[in-house]
């Protein structure tokens, strides 16, 4: 078995992250892009079309990272591209009210039922940010719940055990931030109920908020188990509490309605980004209207943002909507999913690799370990991290690209078609040999 092997030469990728590294911190602009949890140089890209990525050095690659997730239709979707040469026509930004935000609102509130009222911001961050804001000003507390291993973007109070680039770097808290910020933190294992309840008994009263990634998608793919989400919103319900699903990942990916529509569960505000941006800067948070309506100018708490509702963000994220939203859209991208996991544990298994994965939607999850099923934190810091570091480049050489972190989901998009992932699995099968 062979597969068609790139030169993978990339000496202009290794000279321009030199040159970076002199104006840029590390030389890059977000730190798992900086190839610290595999070694190496990073690679530094040129395009990308369909479920391909092209390199510096003209080597193709099939795409497995989608930008983090934002690209479900692939690179350069006909109608995404579009519709931003469409809105250039007409101007970059306006500081401005636009039709088109009222528009992309409505079309949110219609596919993701828990949100009566939504504000458009620039990016997962910021929507975290402001979604426990507008939560402590609807309940009057301080305290906020997050859970071990959930990454909810670079936020001063959430940058306690998370995940993605922090676990990537083998730091799960951050310098430069007060620890008065963190005191304010629970953080509690993921998919642990007793100790969510045991938590909510002695300090209840006190809880503003739950913010969680209704499947972790931050230090891999971890789903919840049975009866844990809905736990959340029994003791939220209860002790009025703010539930917050942190959906900029799973939001429109998952299912069309994200992982609160696959699971049933209804949140009381909900983070948005990647998808709904279309590629571009791009976040939204909302929820119940009592609650949004706690906004400025309507209420006292403040939320701004320059750029917010970006009239090209929001082009190609209609555009993106729109497509996602044609019957059996999700069903095909799931069966596509699922056909690259099972075709990977098949590959593992015969040469003998304990190999575990997990697939939801447009997002899977593969882990070096013996575990049949991963749920917890504590198996994920366990799994073979050197063997996923030599899968990774072995993976590159043969033209694969996936996340360069063991922390960090996959993502398939409705471009990758059968060819694509035949010649993924092909790729495994020389590298599971060779590990």
């Amino acid at each position: 078995m062979t597969v068609s092997k790139p030169e993978n030469i990339t000496s202009r990728s290794a000279a321009l992250f030199e040159e970076a590294k002199r104006y840029i911190p590390g030389g890059v602009n977000s730190p798992v892009r900086a190839f610290r949890g595999v070694g190496g140089n990073p690679l530094f890209f040129q395009g990308g079309e369909g479920a391909w990525l092209t390199d510096e050095d003209s080597n193709r690659y099939i795409d497995y990272v989608g930008a983090w997730g934002p690209l479900i239709l692939g690179h350069r979707h006909p109608d995404v591209i579009e519709a931003l040469q469409a809105q250039l026509t007409h101007g970059l930004g306006y500081g401005a009210s636009t039709e088109a935000e009222v528009t992309i609102a409505k079309t949110i509130c219609k596919l993701v039922p828990s949100i009566e009222r939504v504000r458009l911001v620039t990016s997962g961050t910021e929507a975290t940010m402001s979604a426990i804001r507008v939560a402590r000003g609807y309940t009057r507390r301080d305290k906020v719940v997050k859970f071990e291993g959930c990454y909810h973007g670079h936020v001063d109070g959430l940058l306690v055990k998370a995940g993605s680039g922090a676990l990537t770097l083998g730091e799960p808290d951050s310098l430069g931030v007060p620890k008065a910020y963190t005191d304010l933190t629970y953080v509690l294992p993921y998919n642990d109920a007793a100790a969510l309840e045991k938590l909510f008994e002695t300090n209840g009263d006190e809880i503003a908020c739950i913010i969680v990634e209704p499947v972790a998608g931050n230090m891999n793919l971890v789903p919840p188990v049975p009866g844990y989400l809905e736990t959340m919103r029994e003791l939220c319900t209860h002790y009025g509490s703010v539930l917050i699903f942190d959906e900029v990942m799973t939001g429109f990916r998952v299912a069309l309605g994200g992982a609160q529509a696959h699971y049933n569960v209804t949140p009381d505000l909900t983070a948005l980004g990647k998808v709904i941006g279309g590629g571009l800067p791009v976040g939204a948070f909302g929820g119940k209207r009592e609650i949004m309506e706690m906004i400025a100018p309507m209420g006292p708490v403040y939320q701004a943002g320059t750029l917010a509702g970006s009239p090209l963000a929001v082009a190609a994220g209609m555009a993106m909507l729109n497509a996602i939203q044609k019957p059996g859209f999700h069903d095909e991208l799931n069966r596509r999913s699922k056909a690259l996991m099972d075709g990977l544990q098949t590959r593992a298994d015969a040469a003998n690799i304990p190999f575990t994965t997990h697939q939801l939607g447009g997002m899977f999850g593969c882990f070096f370990s013996e575990e049949e099923s991963i749920s917890t934190f504590e198996q994920v810091m366990a799994c073979d991290v050197e063997r996923f570091r030599r899968y990774f480049h072995l993976m590159l050489n043969n033209g694969v690209y996936l996340a360069p972190s063991a922390f960090e989901a996959g993502f398939v998009s409705a471009a990758h078609g059968d060819e694509e992932i035949n010649k993924t699995l092909d790729a495994a099968e020389i590298a599971f040999a060779a590990l």
